[in-house]
C-alpha cells in the first residue's frame, strides 16, 4: 500500500517480510520498507524482537529511507544459533550478510545488544556503517543495571506466563515508571504460546546461558569504540540504570566525536518509553549527516 508523498518518501508503506541467510548457520528475519534514501538498520536489544521499535521504522520509511528492522540471531523469527552460540562476536559476525543484502553502507540503530552488535561491526567494517546510533548502551554499562535486567529475563524465561495479562503484570512490575497497557495483545509479538499452554519470550533460552567472557567483554568493546570513525549518537533514557551519567562521561572520553542526547521520561527501553521523542531524535541526527539522502 502506498500513501501520500512526504519529504521525499511515502506515508503508509507496509513492510515486507524477508529472510537473510548469514552463512553462520542461521538466517535472520526482518521487516523491510523500501525507499530511495540511505538504508537504516534497526537492531533490537537482548530478549526483544524487531517489533520493539514502535513506529520508528515506519517514520523513517515515511521520509524516504530504506529501513530494515531485524530479528537478531536466536530472537523473534530468526533461527536459533547452533550450539547456543550467542557470544557478542557471533552477533557481529552476522553483519556482513546484512551488508551484502542491503548492498551499500548502512546507518545502524542499535538498542542494548543491537548497539553492541553495531559497535563491533563498525569497528571491524569501517566503510560499511555510515553512522552508528547507540540506544542506552555503552562499552561499560552500569553493573547494577545489567544485573537487574538479567535477573528479570532469567526469572521469567523458564516458567513463562499463564496468559498475556500475567506477562503484562510482570513487565509492569519490572518497569514501574512505565504505564501498563490496557490492551495486552501487543505482547503476542514478543511471546510464543507453547504446547504446555504457557507463554514464553520469543527467543532461545540458550541466550541466557551465555556470559560472554566477563570483564574481557568490556575490554573488547572499549577497543572497538576507540577505532570507530563514523558519526556516533548516544541516546540515553534519563531514568536508565544501565547508562548513568558516569557511563555517558566514560563513553564521551572513548569517542570524543560522539553526540549525546538525554531523553526525559524514558528508562532503558527508550524507543518504547517515549517513541515520538526518540524517533524525532534519530531523524534529526540522520538528517544532519553530511551525505544524508
Amino acid at each position: 500500500m502506498v500513501g501520500l508523498a512526504c519529504r521525499g518518501g511515502t506515508i503508509g508503506r507496509v513492510p515486507r517480510f524477508v529472510r537473510i541467510p548469514t552463512g553462520q548457520g542461521v538466517s535472520l528475519a526482518a521487516d523491510e520498507w523500501p525507499g530511495p534514501r540511505g538504508p537504516v538498520v534497526l537492531a533490537h536489544g537482548g530478549g526483544q524482537t524487531r517489533h520493539s521499535w514502535g513506529a520508528t521504522g515506519q517514520a523513517l520509511a515515511d521520509i524516504g529511507h530504506r529501513v530494515l528492522s531485524v530479528d537478531l540471531r536466536g530472537h523473534g523469527d530468526s533461527d536459533w544459533a547452533p550450539g547456543g552460540d550467542y557470544a557478542f562476536e557471533s552477533f557481529a559476525a552476522d553483519f556482513p550478510a546484512l551488508f551484502e543484502y542491503v548492498g551499500e553502507p548502512v546507518i545502524w540503530v542499535g538498542a542494548s545488544l543491537g548497539g553492541i552488535t553495531g559497535l563491533l561491526a563498525a569497528a571491524t567494517h569501517l566503510r560499511a556503517i555510515d553512522a552508528l546510533i547507540l540506544v542506552d548502551i555503552t562499552p561499560r554499562p552500569a553493573a547494577a543495571g545489567v544485573a537487574r535486567i538479567m535477573a528479570f529475563m532469567a526469572e521469567t524465561s523458564a516458567t513463562g506466563f499463564a496468559d498475556l495479562e500475567e506477562a503484562a503484570d510482570a513487565v509492569a512490575a519490572y518497569q514501574p515508571d512505565r504505564r501498563r497497557p490496557s490492551n495486552v495483545q501487543g505482547l503476542r509479538k514478543n511471546l510464543r504460546l507453547h504446547d504446555d499452554g504457557r507463554w514464553r519470550w520469543h527467543w532461545d533460552p540458550a541466550f541466557m546461558r551465555v556470559r560472554d567472557g566477563g570483564g574481557d567483554r568490556h575490554v573488547r568493546l572499549v577497543e572497538a569504540a576507540a577505532v570507530v570513525v563514523c558519526p556516533v549518537l548516544l541516546v540515553r533514557g534519563r531514568h536508565s540504570d544501565l547508562v548513568t551519567n558516569a557511563e555517558v562521561s566514560d563513553f564521551i572520553e572513548m569517542v570524543p566525536h560522539a553526540v549525546y542526547v538525554d531523553v526525559a521520561d524514558a528508562a532503558h527501553m527508550v524507543a518504547g518509553d517515549v517513541n515520538d521523542v526518540f524517533t524525532e531524535t534519530v531523524i534529526d541526527f540522520i538528517s544532519g549527516l553530511p551525505d544524508d539522502r
